[in-house]
């Protein structure tokens, strides 16, 4: 008999545990713009409170190294000699580090690149980024390519120019290519 309490007694506190905390989820999929989820019209007020508090909006500096108004999503120009070579969409992270998605460069030939990035200055960074390039008949590696920037932050946050190098250097690790040049950036926000 006590056997058989205990095993009631635990089953039915982790029902009520479960039945507590499990409709704090939500999927989101088919829910309305505007209306809480469906999970969550369906709970007591005090659990409703809760789970729609609202976040503190956290700003680039609060989390990211000192100054890092770099931090967001950029769209980015790449010039040489007057001559632009190469554009895309960067995304710099509190947390020093960088993705590029290159609109310069097919899919089949790698279009994106990884880096990361540490202020120098006021409003001022350095970043390395790297890349891989294959060759888009046959997709085997045809080189790794270095590109490093320095760039300023003009005072509005906004904009960003500065100058890069690209250095490509074949599987052997050859140099097979250098670029020099100037990079601007412009911020993309959630309203453009």
């Amino acid at each position: 008999m006590t056997t058989t309490f205990k095993t009631v007694t635990t089953t039915l506190g982790l029902a009520v545990l479960a039945s507590t905390f499990a409709p704090i989820a939500a999927a989101g999929c088919g829910d309305l713009p505007g209306k809480p989820p469906a999970s969550h019209r369906l709970r007591p007020p005090y659990l409703m409170q809760a789970a729609y508090r609202p976040a503190r909006f956290v700003l680039a500096a609060d989390s990211a190294p000192p100054g890092a108004s770099i931090v967001g999503l950029w769209k980015v120009t790449f010039t040489a000699g007057g001559t632009m070579i190469d554009w895309g969409y960067a995304q710099w992270h509190s947390d020093g580090t960088e993705i590029m998605n290159s609109g310069g460069r097919a899919p089949a030939t790698q279009n994106f690149c990884l880096g990361v990035w540490e202020k120098t200055g006021p409003s001022t960074y350095k970043l390395n980024h790297v890349a891989l390039s294959y060759d888009a008949a046959s997709g085997a590696l045809n080189a790794t390519v270095s590109i490093r920037e320095l760039v300023t932050v003009d005072h509005t946050g906004n904009n960003y120019q500065g100058t890069f190098t690209i250095d490509a250097f074949d599987p052997s690790k050859n140099p097979v290519g250098h670029v020099e040049g100037e990079i601007t950036g412009e911020r993309i926000t959630a309203d453009q």
